[in-house]
């Protein structure tokens, strides 16, 4: 899992990938280059596809959602049983409380969701509908085609979407005499590669069903009956005289073993036979199968045409009996499947949200990757920034031009923090959202030298965009940001991340992302006994942990002083903020500070109080020596005694200030990587001021050259910085 020679010829940036660059091989985030290096692609498999927005939208906040194929829409039946069937199904979908989503390939995009009006065009479309498995989908996506997705098509499209139930009528398996025409159904091998409960009427009674669940055990498939029983149905019947290994009972039951499945990281799926209601099932169709199959080997019927051509001749043989059956288990399996997902959800929820474990290993490709490794974690915004920045220390207004420079960089708080540690070689996770758009594209390829196998391209969303506008000193005047998609980094979202976050030897936690989810990752990092730091990111968003006792569960936090004051009120109730001394002295400010701190110090272990030009003071409840709390287990509160600590800024100060808009963010990457490292916190500190000095030197927020070697711990020594100790 480890790549020994990263390019050096393509990127200037290290890109020492490890065991990501696998990861990211899944999610089609990279394509090797010919020196062998993994990079970006240009073109992502979410090009590839169209979320419905309703879809997207309950995926992203963890509830329901049911999978549908649609062949049974342009193979499965005629017009215009094909689309009342759909319509019916999907209707019944709702009423159980989850949301469909038929899949198919439409003009050369796989769709995850249909609306009425695809649905109506696939079932009446006069243009060749193409029957769509796994070998056919990059084919007919390529041509621009459409293609009925089968079982396996729709499995394949379902686990990439993060849908874990898919609903069908029946699925394929070993034909009839299929030990000697070798005629075995894709359905069968993709239910033994790709983990989706898939919730059908068995297996369709035209097939060899002895050999069918032979084949299923070899293929590592777990097949359990849901009832009762543990009578395989026949699809047409409730029984075909073998006998599942398993039954389950109950959507609840059924939801735990697909979770526990799931959670074993098993690369298998589940098939869970629903047996026909039994005032529905057509008892008397055996006859007409065996005189079906005899027509189709005489007419010479092969391949893919052979299901659909004896299910037609069968329901002809049956007078319409066969077909009404078909209906009614179709209906029938909606209804479970729907049980079963909201089921999943559920429990999901509850046992995610409220009682949090590291047991969730998820595997979507479009959502997340399970990371077994104790690297750091880090939740926030990543945004694609514009500065714009005026040659004259004053920036006019009234709709005068201003000159100056405007340049593109990238930014967010935890982008930005992910992106400094990761230069310097310490390669956190980072868990956030981008669009589907060409911004979340430049994203990609900046973010080569990062662990981005966290980020979750949402469909129909927009990729954070900030615009600031910076005074001729490099202070933000003027900002304007497009930040809807930072309210999807969810609970549920992040929820899928538990098991990294539970590897990790701290969490970072970026103010952007919505109040309840900081809440969970505090709570989660609380039940894990993981340190959280939370990051305030500005005025009113500092708040966001403290309207509740969600804040007795942060380790670090790292306010500047404005920020300080608008916590303090939060936590002791005043209704207004202190309000200091108009300009007051360095001494002012440190000792307002040192008062702001001690009610946050009775259960966080520091504060970092960052103060601009004049550094930081930190504030610890232990010796200033002691070391900083990382890993499992060290994110209780030890009362010894309090210390505060002013530190000056990077002492190496001739140089003029280009931008200061990261220097708080590399200030906060800075200490995190001294702090792995096990370094003494006078050291991790130091380290911090000089990511943040290095900052102020470039037009980005992050410095693309920082030399990893200046931030030694022999180098950081042989510096003079003088520090100076506040009484508290």
């Amino acid at each position: 899992m480890h790549v020994e020679h990263p390019c050096t010829h393509c990127y200037t940036a290290d890109t020492d990938f490890c065991s990501t660059a696998k990861m990211l091989r899944h999610l089609r985030f990279l394509q090797p280059c010919r020196h062998g290096t993994w990079h970006p692609f240009t073109r992502r498999f979410s090009d590839l596809i169209k979320v419905l927005p309703e879809v997207s939208k309950a995926l992203a906040n963890g509830e329901p959602v049911v999978a549908l194929e649609s062949t049974v829409i342009t193979h499965g039946m005629p017009y215009p049983h094909n689309i009342r069937t759909a319509q019916r199904v999907v209707q019944i979908v709702r009423e159980h409380r989850a949301t469909p989503a038929t899949i198919a390939v439409i003009n050369g995009k796989l769709r995850i969701g249909l609306t009425e009006d695809e649905l109506e065009w696939l079932a009446k479309a006069e243009d060749p509908i193409l029957k769509t498995s796994r070998r056919d989908l990059s084919m007919v996506i390529t041509k621009g085609w459409s293609g009925g997705t089968t079982v396996a098509a729709t499995m394949i499209a379902a686990y990439k979407a993060g849908i874990p139930v898919f609903v069908t009528g029946g699925i394929g398996g070993v034909h009839r005499g299929g030990h000697s025409t070798l005629d075995v159904s894709a359905d069968l091998t993709e239910l033994g590669r790709t983990p989706i409960a898939v919730v059908s009427a068995g297996v369709k009674s035209i097939l060899d069903i002895s050999r069918t669940l032979e084949y299923l055990e070899t293929q590592g498939v777990s097949v359990m009956t849901y009832g009762n029983t543990t009578d395989f149905p026949a699809f047409f019947t409730q029984k075909s005289g073998f006998h599942s290994p398993y039954n389950i009972t109950t959507p609840e039951e059924a939801a735990e073993v697909i979770d526990n499945h799931f959670s074993l990281g098993l690369d298998s799926g589940l098939l869970i036979a629903v047996p026909i209601p039994e005032q529905h099932a057509a008892q008397k169709v055996e006859d007409a199968i065996q005189r079906a199959v005899q027509q189709a080997s005489e007419e010479g019927v092969r391949g893919d045409k052979v299901t659909p051509y004896i299910l037609g001749k069968v329901d002809e043989l049956t007078q319409g009996k066969s077909l009404v059956a078909n209906i009614a288990l179709m209906e029938n399996n909606a209804a479970v499947g729907s049980q079963l997902a909201w089921a999943l959800s559920h429990r999901r929820r509850k046992h995610y949200h409220n009682l949090p474990t590291s047991n969730l290993q998820a595997k979507s490709p479009l959502t997340d990757v399970v990371i077994k490794s104790n690297k750091p974690v880090v939740v926030g915004a990543s945004v694609v920034d514009f500065v714009a920045k005026t040659k004259d220390p004053e920036v006019k207004l009234g709709g005068m031009t201003n000159p100056g420079t405007l340049t593109q960089s990238f930014g967010g708080v935890g982008r930005n923090i992910a992106d400094c540690m990761s230069r310097l070689g310490a390669m956190p996770l980072l868990v956030s959202a981008v669009g589907n758009d060409p911004h979340a594209a430049s994203f990609y390829i900046y973010s080569a030298h990062m662990d981005v196998s966290g980020v979750s391209q949402l469909e129909d969303q927009r990729t954070a965009t900030y615009c600031a506008v910076l005074n001729g000193e490099g202070e933000v005047v003027l900002g304007v940001g497009d930040m809807d998609i930072n309210d999807q980094i969810s609970a549920n979202l992040v929820s899928k991340f538990a098991s990294a976050i539970e590897l990790a030897p701290f969490v970072c936690v970026d103010g952007n992302i919505p109040e309840e989810t900081v809440r969970y990752i505090l709570k989660l990092c609380h039940y894990l006994q993981v340190p959280a730091w939370y990051e305030p990111t500005c005025v009113l968003k500092s708040s966001k942990p403290f309207q509740s006792d969600a804040w007795k569960n942060i380790t670090y936090l790292s306010p500047n002083l404005t920020e300080l004051r608008a916590i303090y009120c939060m936590v002791t109730g005043h209704e207004e903020p202190l309000v200091p001394e108009e300009d007051p002295t360095l001494s002012q400010r440190l000792q307002e500070a040192v008062f702001l701190v001690r009610p946050l110090l009775e259960y966080l272990h520091c504060v970092v109080v960052t103060l601009s030009r004049d550094g930081v003071l930190v504030c610890r409840n232990t010796e200033q020596q002691s070391s900083f709390p990382v890993g499992k287990g060290n994110n209780t509160v030890k009362k010894t005694m309090l210390t505060a600590v002013h530190y000056p800024v990077f002492p190496k100060t001739e140089q003029q200030v280009i931008n200061v808009s990261g220097a708080g963010d590399c200030l906060s990457a800075g200490m995190m990587h001294g702090m792995l490292q096990g370094l003494p916190p006078d050291i991790c500190i130091k380290q911090g001021l000089l990511a943040a000095y290095n900052s102020t030197q470039t037009h980005s927020a992050v410095p693309s050259n920082i030399d990893c070697t200046d931030f030694s711990e022999e180098n950081i020594k042989k510096l003079h910085w003088p520090t100076y100790t506040i009484p508290i």
